[in-house]
């Protein structure tokens, strides 16, 4: 698995560990598996596998969300499940099937996980009752996340807008000569609002548009929470360098490098570089 945020959720007495990535959560069968058994949990989740109604419905789920799923392997466990001599743990699955709903880690958060659509069925298998417990507290859990990321989007939307506000005034003060109309005015304040668009999104607001003809609002509107922090940053450096009458060309520059870097340093993913073609490369 890939790089995971780590809650924890409690049922029934019972620490339940939730793994979020890529949009996706992954429950820890074992320690669901320790509401019946806390010695062996293993164990209780090796006896799941094996029959083969679990087997047809991992099988199901790898078809419909797994396009390198290996669709012969599983035929062959669902042909053998119900013997006597079957048995089928996470690894042997994972491994000959190339699974993606369930995984197995070692290591600091280790154990078995699975997909949430899987870590359900499997609380099932172990109590109902557990089941809907289980359910209940992870959607506490995602309802207290989605709150706070939309606490965390609003105070940056509002950060922005007060950043915005020093912006123009450094624009007004500085950059617009005196005795000319509204609309010419409005024409500097554009202007200087596509440095920090290109600075940031590598678009015009213009581009964005014309690239999302379907969606409302502007692309701030349809930023991430990272890219709205960023931007209240680079709204007040852009404010102060035109302060300190650089270039509008110079200033660009900065603005994208600052960009670049804060991006990398809140989501750990690289950050494409200024894209040639703008037409403000070299704007002054």
């Amino acid at each position: 698995m890939s790089k995971s945020t780590k809650s924890i959720i409690e049922v029934q007495g019972v620490a339940i560990t939730v793994l979020s990535q890529s949009n996706e959560d992954y429950i820890s069968l074992t320690d669901i598996a320790r509401y019946r058994n806390a010695r062996e949990p293993f164990a209780i989740i090796n006896n799941w596998m094996r029959s083969r109604s679990t087997i047809e419905f991992l099988g199901l789920w790898e078809i419909l969300s797994n396009p390198s799923f290996k669709p012969l392997e599983f035929e062959r466990f669902k042909t053998e499940a119900g013997s006597n001599y079957f048995v089928l743990s996470p690894q042997r699955w994972i491994e000959a099937t190339n699974a993606l709903g369930v995984t197995s880690k070692s290591g600091r958060y280790g154990g078995t996980y699975a997909h949430k659509d899987i870590a359900f069925e499997f609380a099932s298998w172990i109590s109902v009752e557990f089941k809907l417990y289980l359910i209940k507290e992870f959607q506490r859990l995602k309802d207290d996340e989605n709150r706070r990321l939309s606490l965390s989007w609003n105070l940056n939307r509002t950060l922005s807008k007060l950043n915005y506000r020093i912006h123009t005034d450094a624009i007004r003060d500085h950059l617009i000569p005196p005795e000319i109309t509204l609309a010419q005015a409005a024409i500097t304040y554009a202007n200087e609002a596509d440095i920090l668009n290109i600075a940031l999104f590598g678009l015009t607001a213009k581009q964005w548009r014309d690239a999302n003809p379907k969606l409302d609002g502007n692309m701030r509107d349809h930023a991430t929470v990272e890219q709205l922090l960023v931007l209240a940053n680079i709204e007040g450096m852009n404010a102060e360098f035109i302060r300190m009458s650089l270039l509008q060309g110079d200033r660009l520059k900065r603005l994208n490098q600052i960009a670049i870097r804060q991006m990398q340093t809140l989501t750990a993913v690289p950050v494409r570089l200024l894209p040639a073609g703008t037409g403000m490369e070299g704007h002054a």
